[in-house]
């Protein structure tokens, strides 16, 4: 499916002082990061917003005049766009996730308008939400006839004219769309990622991400390697085992193989080695123990 992302950075962030908000962290990701995560099959990614460093390529724009509102920067965005799709964000959605955007993109693939994001109490995220580039086109260039322009117009003049398939969040990613728009919302998203269930899976997301890797993990199998590594040889022989594993999983892709089933095959072999290493030690063990019993 081919689509176009905005994504909206422009914002003053007046709850938070005027701080840059799209690069506040969470989990040590700057928030536009993350949620360029969420898009990375976007055909052509425009940012409204002032430059900053990414960690991707984006196309860079601003509405004229600077601050006037999410609608006029939605506007600059549309304009740098050509795909009939068109994927809407706001640059605040630390849990914004690639199925979510999916649905919204499967959703607005429809005879509506588009599809919006519906949060768990109900309401539409006209800025989590994917529409057809030629209804946006329609209703922005009306209202901008008819108000001579879009500065200041609220995003609800827009969406009050488009039909729009409500998508809602799956009991898997019910924060999809909490956004940051206070300092208790970014603490309470930087203190979500570190709770038990999650942390491990974001940890993962931000070293794949800081290495520049797009391979799927099975990180029960590799705990569990660790765990083997650990109780059949010795505690450092964690660590330093799962690295040959992610080193051999690497030289295995360069040849071709699939990353993800070249980490699944290198983390097998490598249990099965510490499963014989520690029955190998637990029968010589056995061995002493009947020696010293005989004697």
């Amino acid at each position: 499916m081919i689509f176009d992302a905005v994504i909206l950075a422009g914002g003053g962030a007046h709850r938070l002082g005027g701080v840059d908000k799209p690069a506040l962290s969470v989990g040590a990701r700057a928030l536009l990061d993350r949620v360029l995560d969420a898009c990375p099959d976007a055909r052509t990614t425009v940012v409204v917003g002032d430059r900053r460093p990414t960690a991707r390529p984006v196309r860079w724009t601003r509405e004229t005049p600077p601050g006037g509102g999410p609608l006029a920067a939605l506007g600059a965005g549309l304009h740098e766009t050509t795909a009939p799709l068109v994927l809407v964000l706001s640059a605040d959605l630390p849990f914004l996730d690639r199925p979510t955007v999916r649905a919204l993109l499967d959703a607005a693939d429809g005879d509506d308008d588009g599809a919006v994001l519906r949060d768990p109490d109900g309401r539409d995220q006209p800025l989590v939400a994917a529409y057809r580039a030629e209804a946006l086109r329609r209703e922005i260039a009306l209202l901008a006839t008819e108000h001579g322009s879009l500065r200041d117009l609220p995003l609800r003049a827009l969406t009050a004219e488009l039909e729009l398939t409500p998508v809602s969040v799956t009991e898997r990613a019910p924060l999809a769309s909490f956004d940051c728009d206070t300092w208790e919302d970014l603490a309470a998203a930087r203190a979500r990622i570190r709770e038990h269930g999650n942390v491990l899976d974001e940890w993962m997301t931000a070293v794949k991400n800081e290495l520049g890797i797009d391979v799927a993990v099975d990180t029960k199998t590799l705990l569990d390697l660790a765990r083997d590594a650990a109780h059949g040889v010795a505690r450092p022989a964690a660590p330093l085992t799962t690295f040959l594993v992610g080193y051999a999983a690497a030289r295995a892709a360069a040849s071709g193989a699939d990353p993800a089933q070249a980490v699944a095959e290198a983390s097998r072999k490598a249990a099965d080695l510490a499963l014989r290493w520690a029955a190998e030690a637990e029968a010589d063990a056995d061995a002493d123990a009947q020696k010293g019993g005989s004697g």
